[in-house]
């Protein structure tokens, strides 16, 4: 009783402390006032901003190339790259204590441009650093030489002082429960435990963690930079740093490319029923691949429901989260986001079908499990994500969009209908004021039609509210576009490298 009581007390000062929205800087740049920037200015078209160089000996730069490879592990890029990383310290600026405490973010660059272009990733994914070495290797040769690409673990991720705050049996439950299941009880109970020991181990820090002082901590790397607009690159829910960015200092913004982003005009619950519908059609082009290629699977959809039926009757022991219909269908998702990875998932399913789970246990570990010095994954995306949206819907209300959405989308409804529940221990943030962007550069925006992440139809939407952007749609399944369509990666090297904006509403081919 005297442990809830303390949870109850740190979570009514977290709400206290964030109430009223806030329009300060939350880290001051060199050289500016403490001053809203007046749009009225940034008014009309205005044209690809000219690159300048970047100042290469702000921060304390040194070889990584070991570290940078043992932790990609055994799939790391081939070639010859070079990385070396570093370590920026921002304000943390909690709600409570605006403008107080501090947290190191980890870097590493490569490339030998003279400009400088920062990879934002998504918070529940691989960490900034690791995504950017990885793109590194696959955008094309040109980039490089005209650019250093900079990867950011942002705030609470990767190296970035990362978070692992849910206790390893509670994130099993979370991530194993069946969401066919008709009471929900457990689930309830897992997600409350989850945000005790979230708010009891991060205390007045948990609140920080979110888009908004992440779009602060960009700034203060600009800085560091030494240069006058930001170049960088959004990959999924990165792209909400940067469209935050973008409102929050809207004459700094250089060339950027944002791959797939969270729609803006809708709640939480309307962004999970978006993507449990993208799933499913994701789900169908994986099977349709699967067939063309003569994979293993007989009929895909109907092997995942034998396999789901079987690990109802039976899990498969794991060594840190056992097999269940919940964490399959997990394993898949992730399967699902990486187009490349569907030969492996197809196999992986077979496996699982005669009893071995180690393909699927494959997919889920990184989510789960602390790997080579990178936390679970589930705990960013759980917290980031829990902080960046104000919906918390009741247990009644799950239960009911849980049996509409299983009617609507077979395999993935309930799962996405069940990750409401996740928020709803957590304290709800009070929204921040951001005026809307009147006039930016063009921006360069990618959507993917079966984009299991960031559905098509909500990066869409984001490219309607930005003022002078223009939008690419490939017509691919996986989670973004950029190093996977080839026409969508010539685009991009067109509009970083020679400024050449393509025409809005290319559609590329699948």
């Amino acid at each position: 009783m005297r442990r809830a009581a303390l949870v109850l007390l740190a979570v009514s000062v977290l709400t206290a402390c964030s109430a009223g929205p806030s329009t300060r800087p939350v880290i001051a740049v060199k050289g500016e006032e403490n001053q809203p920037v007046d749009q009225s200015a940034l008014a009309g078209p205005q044209p690809v901003p000219p690159l300048s160089q970047y100042r290469t000996d702000s921060l304390g730069w040194s070889p990584c190339n070991e570290q940078m490879k043992d932790r990609l592990g055994a799939d790391a890029p081939q070639g010859d790259q070079t990385y070396e990383c570093a370590r920026m310290t921002v304000v943390l600026d909690p709600p409570g204590r605006p403008g107080r405490g501090t947290l190191g973010l980890a870097l590493m660059r490569v490339g030998t441009g003279k400009s400088a272009l920062v990879v934002v990733n998504d918070p529940g994914g691989e960490p900034g650093t690791m995504k950017a070495a990885r793109l590194a290797a696959a955008l094309p040769k040109e980039i490089l030489s005209t650019y250093t690409i900079i990867g950011v673990d942002r705030r609470g991720t990767g190296r970035s002082d990362g978070m692992s705050c849910v206790p390893p049996a509670t994130r099993s439950q979370l991530v194993e429960y069946d969401p066919a299941e008709a009471e929900q009880s457990s689930l309830v109970v897992a997600a409350g435990d989850a945000a005790q020991e979230c708010v009891l181990d991060l205390e007045g820090r948990l609140t920080a963690f979110d888009s908004w002082r992440a779009a602060a901590d960009l700034e203060r790397l600009r800085d560091y930079l030494g240069t006058d607009r930001l170049n960088a690159i959004g990959l999924g829910e990165g792209s909400r740093v940067l469209t935050t960015y973008a409102q929050r200092y809207p004459n700094r913004i250089g060339r950027v490319v944002l791959d797939g982003a969270p729609d803006p005009a809708l709640d939480q619950a309307g962004v999970l029923e978006s993507r449990a519908a993208a799933s499913e059609a994701a789900f169908e082009a994986f099977a349709r691949d699967c067939k063309i290629r003569g994979c293993a699977l007989a009929n895909p959809r109907e092997d995942v429901q034998a396999l789901l039926t079987q690990l109802r009757s039976g899990r498969l022991r794991g060594e840190y989260v056992d097999l269940t219909p919940g964490s399959a269908l997990n394993a898949i998702l992730t399967g699902l986001a990486d187009r490349s990875r569907w030969p492996q998932l197809a196999d992986a399913l077979v496996k699982a079908r005669a009893g071995d789970g180690s393909g699927l246990f494959s997919l889920l570990d990184p989510l789960v499990n602390d790997l080579d010095e990178n936390p679970p994954r589930f705990d960013a995306g759980l917290i980031i994500g829990c902080n960046d949206t104000a919906t918390r819907i009741p247990p009644d209300r799950v239960k009911a969009l849980t049996a509409d959405w299983q009617g609507k989308y077979a395999m993935f409804g309930a799962l996405f209908a069940r990750k409401l529940l996740q928020c709803t221990p957590f304290p709800a943030p009070k929204a921040e004021k951001l005026d809307p962007l009147k006039s930016a550069p063009p921006i360069v925006v990618l959507s993917t039609a079966n984009d299991v992440s960031t559905p098509a139809s909500g990066t869409e939407h984001t490219a309607q509210r930005l003022p002078g952007s223009v939008l690419i749609g490939w017509q691919g399944s996986g989670h973004g576009a950029l190093t996977k369509s080839g026409c969508a990666t010539t685009a991009v090297r067109d509009y970083l490298i020679d400024a050449k904006v393509p025409s809005n509403g290319t559609v590329c081919p699948p």
